[in-house]
């Protein structure tokens, strides 16, 4: 019997590609849309447009991109090249971004933004990719625990940059290039110290090994596993689940109609609407992530408890009071801050069990299928909602940012009460960390 031990801190320096792909993520959702509007007077439709440009080229460069890592062989390792690479090139035009705004640029602010999008896109995927390569599958919930708060903090710390070095400079315009150099200072440093203590090729190979040596160990309990799996993957779905599943999807599609409106437009409205200066927007979405990252474990705790629909129903009517609630405020009030605490609380409730219910009606079938379920439906609402509120906030007004995410928040609790399977109350994590466990 080989008992498999996660190496924590190999999994941490695996992690720092994931910080600095959600660090730069957070950059861009917070400053883009206030250089298309103050800088170029882009309207708020093409401006939602733009903003889910990097979803739309997801949708074709992840796949892509992964299959190729999965395909090359350096000396590096598989997904160390792309790593380095990607990082490189983004780092490099990201710092356009800021000039192209000091002098007003558009084609070449375009140009920077462009390639900067598709250096990110030609990483993520191997980023990802990397940690079950170094690790057991035994142990990769645990890992992609770790891979997932790293990201939150890499998010958390561009949001700190963006408080203190986005001046409030009434009637001035604010120079971005402080905040971008330092978010690529985070990125390099991030992936240096990945590449110089993750050997990848060792790595890779050292793990290969040892599950081939933990495999040949229970050979006979394999072989029955997959002529079970076998057996009931030869199984269609019944009716009442595909229901059920169709349901859920279209509820993470209206969560994340709603949630991503918000977050994509967030800066904007708070400058342009609640009149807020600098990077003060930033305070309210630093205590909302915090608030989510702290969730993780309770929710699970109390999902084990009550079943994992139960959780999702409460995560979605909070968000959806507390959307309504920000309707009423035209101008900022410091009880904002504890709604956003409250709004990180929800979407934790909503994330952390909304992926395992949609695998959950997988069983026996394939679950990267239903992976790509779940991705295609909110990926698909992250595309289509910026530019469809942004319409709204162009030619109706930034009052309906909050009731446009209210209305779809609200379509998603009323799918969910459909939602009849997926329902099994999760074991208890026997970590704690096991609780940060959820979809990238």
């Amino acid at each position: 019997m080989i008992f498999l031990k996660l190496n924590t801190k190999r999994t941490f320096f695996v992690g720092l590609a994931f910080l600095s792909i959600c660090a730069f993520w957070q950059v861009y959702d917070s400053i883009i849309p206030l250089i298309l509007k103050n800088t170029f007077q882009i309207g708020d439709t093409i401006s939602g447009g733009i903003m889910a440009l990097d979803n739309i080229l997801a949708l074709f460069m992840l796949p892509l991109f992964g299959t190729l890592s999965d395909r090359v062989n350096t000396p590096l390792g598989k997904r160390t090249p792309f790593i380095i690479g990607g990082t490189a090139g983004a780092v490099l035009s990201m710092l356009l971004i800021p000039i192209a705004d000091d002098i007003g640029s558009l084609p070449l602010f375009v140009t920077a933004l462009l390639f900067t999008l598709i250096c990110m896109a030609t990483y993520r995927s191997p980023a990802v990719a990397l940690m079950p390569d170094v690790t057991p599958k035994p142990l990769r919930s645990k890992a992609n625990a770790v891979i997932n708060l790293m990201g939150a903090v890499g998010g958390m710390l561009t949001l700190l940059l963006v408080a203190v070095l986005v001046p409030k400079t009434e009637g001035i315009k604010p120079d971005y290039l402080p905040l971008f150099a330092a978010t690529a200072v985070i990125m390099a440093l991030s992936v240096i110290i990945l590449v110089w203590k993750i050997k990848e090729k060792k790595l890779a190979e050292e793990n290969a090994a040892l599950m081939e040596e933990k495999e040949d160990a229970s050979a006979q309990e394999e072989e029955t596993e997959k002529e079970s799996a076998f057996t009931v993957k030869k199984e269609s779905l019944p009716k009442d689940v595909k229901k059920s599943l169709a349901f859920l999807l279209l509820s993470v599609a209206f969560w994340f109609m709603g949630y991503n409106a918000v977050t994509t437009a967030f800066s904007k409205y708070a400058q342009s609407y609640w009149k807020l200066e600098g990077g003060e927007f930033a305070y309210s979405l630093l205590i909302g992530t915090g608030a989510a990252i702290l969730s993780y474990i309770p929710v699970g705790m109390i999902a084990t408890k009550i079943g994992r629909k139960k959780t999702i129903l409460f995560g979605v009517a909070l968000l959806g009071i507390l959307f309504t609630a920000a309707t009423f405020f035209i101008t900022f009030h410091p009880i904002i801050n504890v709604m956003f605490a409250l709004v990180g609380i929800a979407w934790a409730a909503i994330n952390v069990n909304s992926y395992p219910m949609v695998v959950e009606m997988g069983k026996g079938s394939d679950v990267g299928k239903f992976t790509g379920f779940y991705y295609t439906f909110s990926m698909a609402a992250q595309i289509v909602t910026p530019i469809l509120s942004g319409f709204l906030l162009e030619h109706v007004g930034y009052y309906t940012l909050f009731p446009y995410a209210a209305i779809f928040v609200i379509l998603a609790f009323i799918t969910m009460l459909f939602v009849k399977h997926g329902d099994s109350r999760p074991a208890p994590a026997k970590t704690k960390l096991e609780a940060f466990d959820t979809p990238d």
